[in-house]
């Protein structure tokens, strides 16, 4: 009888305890369900705690959907809605503002605001957002818009994504979520997202960002259609573009979660899958300071144990996140500092509350500062 020979991982232990680059098909062959998914974290751990110790981050923020009414119909998408339907909503300027000043009074340092491309509203709308936030509370960090709507806003104006961007950051647009990013490979986004920003674009997006000065995030999707070299490929991309400008600062694998959307015979990824994701997402992405565990779409289990294969941060109490809970997510809307200082600890390691761009806040109730802040004087 001859028995499957396990794929080995010394090879690679070698070159993870070196400080040296894992190739495609080094990265590849991780996803290999034979390998030991224990094994991997500890590898993911090695690189996690070489960048950030036993720090574990959060930050405390609030979501802003503005509008879920949107033209594109992305197969994975539990969110959006058509202009006509009863569940289609947009919010005015007073309750954008109100939005705002909720926020600020719990003492939130961020504000994440990502929507629908409504069919009737144009560029300076979405301008106005920005403006008007930023206007009336310029300590919150404004993290908006992601490529498909950077690309958006280009279509409606007929200007380059150099001006869309320089013109919002003016406004008091503060850097760019990761999301869209979806899948890059072609044979798998024009499946699940044919109509919206391409891969081209969304690179060109973070790039300019990147140019003018403002940090970014960057995400994938997985657990639908893509499989291994998929998810691979996306990471390497990843890597590609941040050795060029290293203006990404957090990645952020996110959990398909297939309720509600047009894939809803898929089941969702499984804990094992999901830390298995965030473990070669560690070990690949050398080059990225921070890895996310999303609590929302992980569950909290899963994203406190993320913190032993690779993630170093929880994200953040989340006020009024919509999209993912819209597509099934059984996670609580919201949670408080204690709950997350407490899962931080339970899993042994040390909450370090954060601003947007990873500085460490000092806090007296809800009014805040940054440790370097304080030490400038």
């Amino acid at each position: 009888m001859i028995r499957a020979i396990t794929p080995s991982l010394e090879p690679i232990r070698e070159k993870v305890e070196a400080g040296e680059r894992l190739s495609a098909a080094e990265a590849e062959s991780l996803w290999d369900p034979a390998i030991d998914l224990h094994e991997l974290g500890e590898l993911a751990n090695l690189v996690r705690e070489r960048k950030n110790g036993n720090f574990a981050y959060y930050n405390i923020n609030t979501h802003l959907n503005p509008t879920n009414v949107c033209v594109y119909r992305c197969t994975f998408c539990a969110f959006r809605a058509d202009l006509r339907e009863a569940r289609g909503y947009v919010m005015s300027d007073e309750q954008i503002l109100a939005r705002g000043r909720e926020a600020v009074e719990a003492g939130s340092t961020e504000m994440h605001i990502v929507g629908g491309l409504h069919h009737q509203k144009d560029y300076d709308w979405y301008l106005n957002i920005i403006r008007i936030l930023h206007q009336a509370y310029p300590a919150l960090h404004l993290k908006a818009w992601t490529p498909v709507e950077i690309n958006w806003f280009c279509h409606l104006t007929k200007r380059s994504i150099r001006e869309i961007l320089a013109e919002l950051k003016e406004a008091g647009l503060g850097s760019l979520p990761g999301g869209g990013a979806e899948i890059f490979h072609p044979e798998v986004r024009d499946r699940i997202c044919e109509h919206k920003a391409d891969t081209r674009e969304w690179f060109a997006v973070h790039r300019t960002a990147h140019e003018l000065g403002l940090r970014s995030n960057a995400t994938m999707l997985y657990g639908h259609i893509e499989n291994a070299y998929h998810r691979t490929d996306h990471l390497l991309r990843l890597r590609e573009l941040q050795d060029e400008t290293g203006g990404f600062q957090t990645f952020i694998p996110l959990a398909f979660h297939p309720e509600n959307t047009r894939l809803s015979h898929i089941p969702k990824p499984s804990p094992a899958m999901s830390l298995r994701t965030m473990a070669i997402s560690r070990l690949v992405l050398d080059n990225f300071d921070h890895m996310k565990a999303y609590w929302i779409m992980l569950g909290i289990g899963t994203a406190q144990a993320a913190l032993a294969y690779g993630a170093d941060d929880l994200d953040g109490t989340v006020r009024h996140e919509l999209i993912y809970h819209d597509a099934g997510a059984t996670t609580p809307e919201i949670l408080s500092v204690n709950d997350i200082t407490q899962l931080i600890r339970e899993a042994g390691r040390e909450p370090v509350e954060r601003d947007t761009l990873y500085h460490r806040v000092v806090r007296d109730g809800t009014a805040w500062r940054t440790a370097e802040a304080i030490q400038a004087g």
